[in-house]
């Protein structure tokens, strides 16, 4: 079990792609707890806030597993919020690939759920998409 795990997550038109490597085994990575790489720049220069951030490692800190993983992350499509929301459900499957024992820790706190909400597409007639024109009797 001392491979690197690698695992996809999306939300709305983001992408991501995670390898979680574990920290005995990366001898490139001098400190893999501080290795957290999002598309080559640290997770915080990235995201930027702090809010996405937490979302982004909440899968980490649910189960424990904070200081013990690298992560090296590749994301694209849709904005930031979105991205951190893909790479936590990335995150959080290839913890569950990794440890089967997490799987109920992770699937309780409902970090295993790709959320559904997307976009509304728009419909003919309309203003936008529910807003409709003003209506006049005469």
């Amino acid at each position: 079990m001392a491979e690197t795990i690698f695992a996809t997550g999306s939300r709305k038109t983001a992408t991501a792609r995670v390898w979680l490597i574990p920290a005995a085994t990366d001898s490139k990575i001098a400190d893999p707890r501080a290795q957290l790489v999002v598309n080559d720049q640290s997770l915080d220069s990235y995201f930027g806030r702090s809010d996405l951030v937490q979302l982004a490692t909440a899968p980490l800190r649910t189960t424990g597993t904070a200081g013990q993983f690298g992560l090296k992350c590749t994301v694209a499509g849709g904005g930031l919020s979105a991205q951190a929301g893909a790479v936590a459900l990335a995150l959080a499957r290839a913890l569950a690939t990794y440890n089967p024992d997490l799987r109920k820790t992770l699937k309780s706190a409902e970090l295993l759920k790709r959320d559904p909400r997307e976009k509304e597409r728009m419909k003919y007639g309309l203003a936008k998409r529910r807003k409709r024109f003003q209506w006049t009797k005469r």
